[in-house]
């Protein structure tokens, strides 16, 4: 917990000011973004290691996570491709896709699974609100699916690939060819995924994707985390045990507790209603930017609002599912909760561009009122 006051320390002088200024639309035209240069450090960069991965570098004595960035250039970069024409062909969707797997495929070979699996929300979230089939967003998914099935029980593969050649017949401009494509891609990916286990996937990637459905066949290794979460979100009860009382956050049962585990703490410390308002302060900012999102006065800053709703939500659910036994442990930090000077800094100047996106509207609602006025 001290990590965490640390966190909010942070914000608090000063870190809450760069949304603040994200907002006005003055300070910021993201829709005329050009180029980004880097500014100049006065100290070396180089990289930083932790448990294998290289996500961090080092510049000037503070560690960065340039995926955390990357997030929002991948939405700013979509909703710069899709505002001028919506993704309802397969030309446009193709377009899109290569776009967003350049970074996917960067982060993905870090490795970072959790961060990578964000970026393909962003992607399939901004085509959804663009207009793209729904039909082509499950062909999208369908191999990722049979990954699982294929290897895990076969009968069910055969059943999710009929239910696949029926969408692709009925979905695609070419019927034949569409299915037969489809089935031939879910049948890759089912031999992929058995090398993708045996070869491609680190022993501890391979523990969060499993162990979340047992933990208790590794209760001291892979499933200790899982194990003591659920402890402690049950510890906590209807009001919890209290600030800087719980036993198994206090006395450091719980492992990152600070950065993925943080609503492990909040379920001890302050129960089922800490945690029902935790997830209705989620509620109400994703509703606002849904808002946001519908009432924008143009395609892009309707995209730039729906990219970042996508990217919270997907964080959200991950995290709060994954300390519960609902999903497996990837890594995905609670957006403004988890400890993480990137991840903080990243959500904050996406809902600060969300709220220029706000702004804007108002600004150009107001201007266009004056002008009616005049014109009469």
């Amino acid at each position: 917990m001290a990590t965490l006051v640390r966190g909010w320390d942070w914000i608090s002088t000063g870190g809450i000011a760069r949304p603040l200024a994200l907002s006005n639309p003055d300070a910021v035209a993201v829709d005329d973004i050009r180029s980004h240069q880097s500014p100049k450090s006065g100290g070396d960069l180089y990289r930083y290691h932790l448990r294998g991965a290289q996500r961090w570098i080092t510049v000037a004595g503070f560690n960065v996570q340039p995926s955390e960035f990357a997030k929002l250039g991948l939405i700013i970069t979509l909703a710069g491709i899709l505002q001028a024409k919506t993704a309802d062909t397969i030309g446009t969707l193709l377009k899109t896709l290569g776009v967003a797997a350049i970074p996917w495929a960067l982060v993905f070979l870090q490795p970072d699974l959790g961060t990578s699996l964000v970026f393909g929300a962003i992607a399939l979230g901004m085509l959804y609100w663009s207009n793209t089939n729904p039909g082509w967003l499950v062909l999208l998914i369908s191999p990722i699916v049979s990954i699982v099935l294929f290897n895990l029980y076969l009968t069910g593969w055969f059943i999710w690939a009929a239910i696949i050649i029926l969408i692709a017949w009925f979905t695609l401009p070419w019927p034949q060819w569409g299915a037969l494509g489809a089935l031939s891609g879910n049948v890759l990916a089912g031999e992929f995924g058995q090398l993708l286990w045996e070869s491609l996937l680190k022993d501890y990637q391979k523990d969060r994707l499993i162990l979340f459905l047992n933990p208790e066949q590794d209760p001291l290794g892979g499933g200790y985390h899982l194990i003591q979460s659920r402890i402690a979100i049950g510890a906590g009860q209807l009001w919890g045990q209290g600030l800087h009382q719980g036993t198994q956050t206090q006395l450091n049962f719980i492992p990152e507790q600070h950065t993925d585990f943080i609503f492990s703490a909040v379920g001890e410390e302050f129960g089922f209603v800490g945690c029902i308002v935790v997830l209705f302060v989620f509620w109400s900012i994703c509703l606002r930017m849904a808002f946001v999102a519908h009432n924008a006065s143009d395609n892009f800053g309707s995209l730039l609002a729906i990219g970042v709703l996508t990217m919270i939500v997907f964080q959200m659910l991950v995290n709060i599912g994954m300390t519960i036994g609902l999903a497996p442990v990837t890594g995905i930090p609670l957006p403004w909760m988890s400890y993480g000077r990137s991840a903080l800094l990243t959500n904050f100047i996406a809902i600060g561009l969300v709220e220029s996106v706000a702004n804007h509207r108002q600004r150009t609602s107001l201007f266009a009122g004056h002008q009616r006025k005049h014109q009469r």
